[in-house]
C-alpha cells in the first residue's frame, strides 16, 4: 500500500485496508513495517491503520512482534523498510519526544512510572510538553478517571502495587493530551481483578474520545472493547477485521493457543 504525501489526515478512501471504517481520518497508519536486529526480523512487513476515534487492538502471543512493532513506530527501535505516518505526516525515525509533541504518546509495557516521585509529581511529567493553563485542571481529570490515585496522589510511585503504577502510567500519558495513546501490554502481570479494574478503564478512556491503539495478548477481552483487531504471529498479520467477527470467527480458539506458541496450527 503506498504511502501518502498528504499533510493533513487523510480521509478513508480507495487503498484503505479491508475491514476499516469509510469515513473517518487515519491517524496512524503502518505499512510493509519490517524490523531487524542481529539477524532476526521480528516483524515482517506488517501494514495496519488506526482511524480518529476507535479503539484498535493488535492481539498475539507473546513474541508475536507486538511489542517490537510499538517501539517502531515510536523510535526506540529503528525499522529496516516500510513507512510510518501519523496525521499524515511521516514519522518514521522520529524520536519519542518529538511524537509526544505531536500527540502520538505509548504506555510502555513494564510501566516506567518514576518511582521516587509522588503520584501528583508523575502525573505533572506527563504534562512537559505542555505550557497552557489548564494542566492542574488536567490533573483532577486524571484523579476523577483514577480515584485510587487522588486518595494516594502524596504517595511515592514506588511505594505503590502494579496495577497502581499501571493506572499512574496511563494517567500520565492522558496529562499529554494524545491524539493517539498506544497502550502496551497493560494487563500483563496483574491479578485478576486488577485486570478487569484496568480494561474498564481502557473502555472509559476511549469512551471520552481518546483514540487507543492496545497492544494485548488476552485477545478476547482487547476484542471485547475493540472497534477492529489485527492478529499477529511470528512478525507478520494473520488475521483483521472487525472485532466482533474475529470473537466469532470459528477459528476462535487461536485464543486458547496463544500463550503456546502455536498460532500458526490454530490459523490453518
Amino acid at each position: 500500500m503506498a504511502a501518502t504525501s498528504s499533510r493533513t489526515p487523510a480521509p478513508r478512501g480507495a487503498g484503505s485496508l479491508p475491514g476499516a471504517p469509510a469515513t473517518t481520518l487515519v491517524l496512524l497508519r503502518v505499512s510493509g513495517l519490517r524490523v531487524a536486529y542481529g539477524g532476526i526480523q521480528p516483524v515482517k512487513g506488517i501494514s495496519f491503520e488506526v482511524h480518529e476515534g476507535e479503539l484498535v487492538s493488535l492481539i498475539g502471543a507473546n513474541g508475536a512482534g507486538k511489542t517490537t512493532t510499538l517501539k517502531a513506530i515510536t523510535g526506540t527501535q529503528p525499522a529496516a523498510a516500510g513507512e510510518i505516518e501519523f496525521m499524515g505526516r511521516n514519522i518514521k525515525g522520529q524520536g519519542p519526544w518529538d511524537l509526544v509533541r505531536q500527540g502520538l504518546v505509548m504506555v510502555p509495557e513494564g510501566r516506567g512510572t518514576f518511582q521516587r516521585m509522588s503520584i501528583t509529581e508523575n502525573l505533572l511529567m506527563g504534562a512537559f510538553v505542555r505550557n497552557d493553563a489548564q494542566i492542574d485542571a488536567d490533573v483532577e481529570k486524571v484523579f476523577t478517571i483514577f480515584p485510587r490515585l487522588k486518595e494516594r496522589r502524596n504517595q511515592l510511585a514506588g511505594t505503590m502495587s502494579g496495577g497502581e503504577q499501571q493506572m499512574l502510567a496511563m494517567g500520565r500519558a492522558l496529562m499529554a493530551k494524545p491524539k493517539v495513546l498506544l497502550l502496551d501490554e497493560p494487563s500483563m502481570g496483574l491479578s485478576p481483578m486488577m485486570v478487569d479494574k484496568i480494561f474498564e478503564v481502557v473502555d472509559e478512556i476511549h469512551r471520552q474520545g481518546t483514540t487507543i491503539l492496545l497492544v494485548e495478548q488476552n485477545a478476547s477481552r482487547a476484542l471485547q472493547l475493540a472497534t477492529r483487531g489485527y492478529v499477529m504471529d511470528s512478525g507478520e498479520v494473520t488475521m483483521s477485521g472487525d472485532s466482533q467477527q474475529l470473537l466469532n470467527d470459528p477459528r476462535s480458539h487461536f485464543f486458547d493457543l496463544m500463550q503456546t506458541g502455536k498460532m500458526a496450527e490454530a490459523l490453518t
